[in-house]
């Protein structure tokens, strides 16, 4: 007759009712057998610690599977039973049913705890990123406010007098606090606006390395995330930046502000009336995006690369926590300025036309609305090629202040918030 040899795993604590025998006895105790329902009933009854009743098949199937309702036990026991051609097989297999499940499920939690930390770390350090740029748009914004007006004078309103009379007339008429005449909405326009292209340009940057393998963006990838960035920009900030130039052309000053220019312009000219010139945006901010961070990745890739770059870095890892904000840029404090400021000059001048082109767009009503190749031959018919870099002197002296603050301080909050 074969034999075999049971041995029970405790796996269900926590319970703490009557047992037919005293807890620490050695016998069986309440729990399951799980073998072939063929089996008959004087097995199941030689393993069975309950002999009150007789062994029939009800029997058998509340052995098979025991309720644990119906049966206040202390512990539950499971047991596995293997057969081969000889009969039961000496081997047995603990069924740590509970513990797996509560394994199973730790781990499951675990997993989820986990999702929960990378995701909230990835919305903090998103969170940020955009905070480093839409500062940075606020600082270089409000420094360059003047020159900005200046620009918008000779592009807008279509100024004939040299800058220094420009000037004098604005402090003139309008006092100091005029050359930051509509500053608060261009600070509105261009936090979001900045925050955005800054941050999807460096997202766009690592998808496209990490798409490619290489050890470093190649200018192409530099080039092409610059250019998309601009686009994702453009189309989500432009309303605003539509809003601010309605308000400074004539006539602006009578819709009442911000509020009062976007009601006026929905009621007058519809919704997308905030998005005319949208396609001249996309084709200025495209190419300008992408000359600007290109060129500044470029001449950083370079610094980085000289051994006067790779002495810096070496420097800056055996300082470590030692240094400051300021001395933590890669470049340093000057080399940030002068590389935004040229990386700025270079998109300026390479895009200026399509700006100019995508002011006029904005300020034509519907009834004499033009497309813009028809706008940009027009503005050439009336002043020639020169017309459409009317006001770039301006434009430039606003920009390559404009351009280096905002990347010096947008590197420099990235370091303050320890942006990933």
């Amino acid at each position: 007759m074969p034999k075999f040899h049971l041995q029970f795993k405790n796996s269900l604590p926590d319970y703490q009712p009557y047992l037919p025998f005293p807890s620490n006895s050695n016998l069986l105790v309440p729990g399951g057998l799980f073998i072939d329902p063929c089996f008959p009933s004087s097995l199941l009854d030689l393993v069975s610690p309950f002999k009150g009743s007789p062994p029939s098949k009800n029997t058998a199937c509340v052995s098979r599977r025991q309720k644990r309702e119906s049966v206040a036990v202390k512990d539950l026991f499971f047991l596995s039973v293997s057969l081969s051609s000889d009969g039961l097989v000496s081997e047995h297999k603990e069924c740590h049913l509970q513990n797996e499940l509560n394994k199973k499920n730790k781990g499951a939690a675990a997993q989820v705890k986990q999702k929960v930390r990378v995701t909230r770390r990835g919305a903090v350090n998103t969170t940020k990123h955009l905070w480093a740029g839409a500062i940075a748009a606020m600082v270089s914004r409000t420094f360059v406010a003047p020159l900005e007006r200046l620009k918008l004078e000779y592009i807008v309103r279509g100024e004939q007098r040299n800058i220094f009379e420009l000037v004098k007339k604005i402090a003139l008429t309008q006092g100091l606090l005029g050359f930051w005449k509509g500053n608060l909405i261009n600070v509105l326009r261009t936090a979001p606006f900045k925050a955005v292209n800054f941050y999807a340009y460096d997202t766009y940057r690592k998808q496209l390395l990490r798409l490619s393998g290489n050890e470093e963006t190649t200018n192409s990838e530099r080039f092409i995330a610059g250019a998309a960035a601009g686009i994702t920009a453009t189309v989500l900030c432009l309303p605003l930046d539509t809003i601010r130039t309605k308000l400074v052309a004539p006539g602006g000053e009578a819709l009442g502000g911000v509020i009062g220019a976007f009601r006026h312009m929905i009621q007058t000219e519809g919704f997308f009336s905030l998005y005319r010139g949208l396609v001249p945006s996309i084709v200025s901010m495209a190419p300008s995006a992408a000359v600007f961070y290109s060129v500044y990745d470029m001449l950083k890739s370079a610094y980085l690369h000289s051994p006067e770059g790779r002495k810096r870095i070496q420097n800056m890892r055996q300082m470590g926590q030692d240094l400051n904000a300021l001395d933590q840029l890669e470049l340093g404090p000057v080399r940030t300025l002068l590389y935004g400021a040229i990386a700025g000059a270079c998109a300026e001048v390479a895009t200026y036309p399509f700006e100019v082109v995508r002011r006029q767009l904005q300020l034509q009503v519907q009834a004499s609305k033009m497309g813009a190749l028809a706008t940009g031959l027009k503005i050439v018919e009336q002043g020639g090629i020169p017309a459409l870099y009317a006001g770039l002197i301006p434009s430039l002296l606003q920009v390559l202040p404009s351009a280096s603050i905002s990347y010096f301080v947008y590197e420099f909050m990235k370091i303050v918030f320890k942006v990933n």
